[in-house]
């Protein structure tokens, strides 16, 4: 014991294994950092365990004695000091978790969020959701207490009248707490989750819900576009988006184009999509020649469409026009329609096959459509 001088420790090498005794010593690593680590066997497991200590430019050799006796104190009560020093470092996190109120965290986690959404009506969004439907409820809750019955006591009163609204809601809800998890200021499922959890408390969405779209007949698409393509609008290049990807009106309206859009792919996160799985849309030169546009309201790509045609059609409704023309006019199977429009599948291998093989397909089935309406 006591084989090291501090300027011993000053001039210690990179390289160096410097023993002070009874299982301390200090650690120089190649590019000359020094830490000091403590060498023992673990009184529970019987095996050599290494415990670090800190670093020698903050930890002074006085104090790692000090930390190395105590470690030392715990092993003669048969307690790993290891295992100790994990269950402090948990009990600590549980109790920030209680002084944190769910309020507070998802606050903190939209501003470090935020500055990567660069549409501020999605913004807004996010905190006037949360400020209407969650925090009335839950605000004042840590966020490491919200569970089950919390979530439901915020979705329950909109979840039938107000559907999309709460089903937003609780993809918001799911993510924050998720976050909060990965910070360790939670622990377990995510109460907030849809599959194997919420799906089995609250009413699935019936297919009377769905309200079906005016959508303009594909054979007054070419007409359409040529009119849409002289019209140099944010609404026009926004709706010619649409069209081209196939996408709803909340994907493009809320998208992040600098963050989503790579090359010719645009990935839309998880979180923005009514499967809640990622979406990956293959891009046409066409399409990516809307870019950049200013997201606009439903109301004014809806006037934009009164401006180029007398039909009654819906931006929705593209969507509908887009998969007629697919299973009318050409020859691509229906499962690769179906993923371009990223609807809801139910058959696992119709999921494995979207998975695995779509991509290159949908883009050729996207090509074709663009080259269409462009005709």
């Amino acid at each position: 014991m006591g084989n090291l001088t501090a300027l011993k420790v000053k001039n210690a090498k990179p390289g160096d294994k410097l023993t002070d005794g009874g299982g301390l010593r200090l650690d120089v690593d190649r590019n000359g950092n020094r830490s000091w680590v403590l060498r023992f066997t673990s009184p529970t497991t019987g095996k050599e365990r290494l415990m670090g200590l800190g670093p020698a430019d903050d930890v002074s050799l006085a104090q790692a004695r000090d930390a190395a006796q105590d470690a030392r104190t715990a092993i003669r009560g048969d307690i790993d000091p290891i295992d100790q020093r994990m269950m402090q470092r948990a009990t600590a996190r549980a109790e920030a978790s209680r002084s944190v109120t769910f309020k507070v965290y998802a606050e903190q986690f939209i501003s470090g969020k935020e500055a990567g959404w660069k549409n501020a009506v999605h913004r807004q969004q996010w905190r006037n959701s949360l400020r209407d439907y969650a925090y009335p409820i839950i605000g004042q809750l840590a966020v490491g207490a919200v569970d089950t019955e919390a979530v439901l006591k915020v979705l329950r009163p909109i979840w039938t009248t107000k559907k999309e609204t709460a089903r937003r809601v609780r993809g918001r809800l799911e993510a924050i707490l998720n976050a909060a998890k990965a910070e360790g200021l939670r622990t377990g499922e995510n109460p907030a989750l849809w599959r194997g959890h919420l799906d089995q408390l609250l009413a699935r969405r019936r297919k009377s819900d769905v309200k079906h779209h005016p959508a303009l007949p594909y054979a007054e698409m070419p007409k359409f576009w040529q009119s849409l393509s002289a019209d140099t609008s944010n609404a026009a290049r926004m709706l010619r988006w649409i069209i081209l990807t196939v996408c709803r009106f909340s994907e493009a309206a809320e998208m992040d184009q600098a963050a989503e859009v790579k090359d010719d792919l645009w990935t839309i996160p998880a979180i923005r999509m009514k499967a809640e799985r990622p979406h990956t849309v293959p891009l046409t030169e066409l399409a990516r020649a809307q870019l950049p546009f200013r997201p606009v309201s439903d109301v004014s790509l809806s006037n934009c469409i009164k401006r180029h045609t007398k039909v009654p059609a819906t931006t929705h409704g593209m969507r509908s026009t887009f998969r007629d023309w697919a299973g009318d006019c050409t020859d691509f199977a229906r499962e690769v329609a179906e993923a371009s429009l990223a609807h809801v599948v139910k058959d696992d291998t119709e999921a494995a096959y979207r998975r695995s093989t779509a991509l290159e397909k949908r883009r050729a089935l996207l090509l074709a459509w663009s080259n269409y309406c462009n005709q």
